[in-house]
């Protein structure tokens, strides 16, 4: 039996039917694309949709299957001009009731941090929160450095208030060593 959701509010856990799978289909309006974008730093959100099914597994666990399709647009890293990617990701999450939570698996300096080998495991806690789920996702997958095609590496040019710009020839000092050695050699 499945029960649809289209409402992405945060789940909460004790009242998500026992031996039920729901099936849920979150299409912000332009209101909450408006917010993602803000919240996550882009230009623009289009075409978002977060669906799936959220399913019992084992006793107390959940599994949460979905896909993720949208359309972003950003800054170019090079020409700030826009540049507009298209998503379309599997999203999986595990929420586990036996699992550490992070309070609990504290590191010290000594221990370091690993990153575990399955990043689908979550711990279970009190709420199953489908739209920070989405935005989780969305931010993973969203290029750190778009760049609009045709656009060549970033380069910047500064110098202190009337002094010239350092160039590649002056940053290169051996480059200027050889024009020595050329006009020595002229000079003999």
């Amino acid at each position: 039996m499945a029960k649809l959701l289209t409402d992405p509010a945060a789940l909460r856990v004790a009242e998500l039917p026992k031996g039920t799978t729901l099936n849920f289909d979150i299409v912000p309006d332009a209101q909450m694309r408006g917010q993602m974008a803000e919240e996550l730093g882009v230009l623009g959100l289009r075409k978002v949709a977060f669906r799936g099914t959220l399913a019992p597994s084992g006793r107390r666990d959940w599994q949460l299957s979905a896909q993720l399709g949208a359309t972003a647009s950003q800054e170019c890293v090079v020409t700030l001009e826009p540049v507009t990617t298209r998503i379309d990701n599997a999203v999986q999450r595990r929420f586990l009731a036996d699992m550490p939570r992070a309070a609990e698996l504290e590191p010290t300096p000594e221990d370091g941090v690993e990153m575990p080998e399955d990043d689908t495991k979550e711990p279970l806690g009190e709420v199953i929160d489908l739209a920070r789920i989405l935005i989780e996702a969305l931010a993973l997958a969203l290029p750190d450095y778009p760049r609009k095609d045709g656009s060549g590496p970033a380069g910047a040019i500064a110098a202190p208030p009337g002094q010239a710009p350092l160039d590649d020839d002056a940053i290169k000092p051996f480059a200027g060593l050889a024009a020595l050695r050329d006009q020595m050699k002229d000079d003999e």
